[in-house]
């Protein structure tokens, strides 16, 4: 049985992520930040799973919440096959880089990119020992060719460090068997972010070519992809899971 750490995996886009890992056989540590009572729902939704499932509360913008997410992982699961750097905290309020303040650029900063540091400097030992590890961190549409963002300088900024990364790490650790892989989301938004492609495909939307809107069944199940025991020619790549839709031009 493999593990996998996801960050924020009780709700949103890591909820279906946690579902599939879960659906697969895989044992889960999964943190979530205020909400226990919709983490607690992950029991209900998994009765007979309750040994396979470990929730943790943890902000990923602080080291030493990180640091115990990862020793509880290990302590009771014994291993970590993939990291899943689901949660990625996000400024909704749409402003210009001069209107940011040095705190929330320090957020953003520090919960976008230094905590797939501290979590790869973690979890990667185990990966080596077990010749096997499967990272897949999340970005945004055009990050991979550092596009600009109007309105969301640092979360752009903090994503396009993180392809970087993602590339570099995927280099350096292929030789243990480990991957590195970047997912972009497009628009996906609301319950749209914990439904199933199914429920998707009788919506009609008119902004993505595709027809329809984005689910976070998209995103898990092209996460379940990059994380097979298959996919390992697979490596410092960048998938889009937009529809087709211009993500960081829709506003001007």
């Amino acid at each position: 049985m493999r593990h996998a750490i996801i960050t924020a995996g009780t709700k949103g886009l890591g909820r279906k992520v946690t579902e599939h890992m879960l659906n697969e056989g895989h044992s889960v540590t999964v943190t979530y930040l205020n909400d226990r009572q919709k983490a607690l729902t992950l029991l209900d939704a998994f009765p007979n799973e309750h040994h396979r499932i470990q929730l943790v509360k943890a902000d990923v913008k602080i080291q030493e919440d990180l640091e115990l997410l990862v020793k509880k992982a290990v302590e009771k699961y014994g291993r970590v096959d993939f990291l899943i750097n689901n949660a990625g905290p996000y400024i909704f309020e749409r402003k210009k880089l001069m209107d940011y303040s040095t705190d929330e650029w320090n957020a953003m900063i520090r919960g976008n990119l230094d905590a797939v540091f501290h979590l790869m400097k973690l979890t990667v030992p185990y990966m080596r020992e077990q010749k096997f590890g499967r990272i897949v961190n999340y970005g945004f549409q055009g990050a991979h060719s550092a596009s600009g963002w109007i309105y969301r300088s640092a979360f752009a900024a903090a994503k396009v460090g993180l392809v970087s990364l993602t590339k570099t790490i995927a280099y350096e650790e292929a030789e243990h068997g480990i991957t590195s892989n970047m997912i972009c989301p497009g628009n996906i938004v609301g319950d749209w972010k914990e439904a199933s492609i199914n429920e998707s495909r009788g919506n009609k939307d008119d902004q993505t070519p595709i027809g329809r809107p984005g689910t976070g069944e998209d995103i898990a199940r092209t996460i379940k992809f990059l994380c097979g025991e298959d996919s390992d020619m697979i490596t410092g790549t960048i998938y889009e899971v937009t529809g087709g839709l211009d993500v960081i031009h829709r506003h001007r």
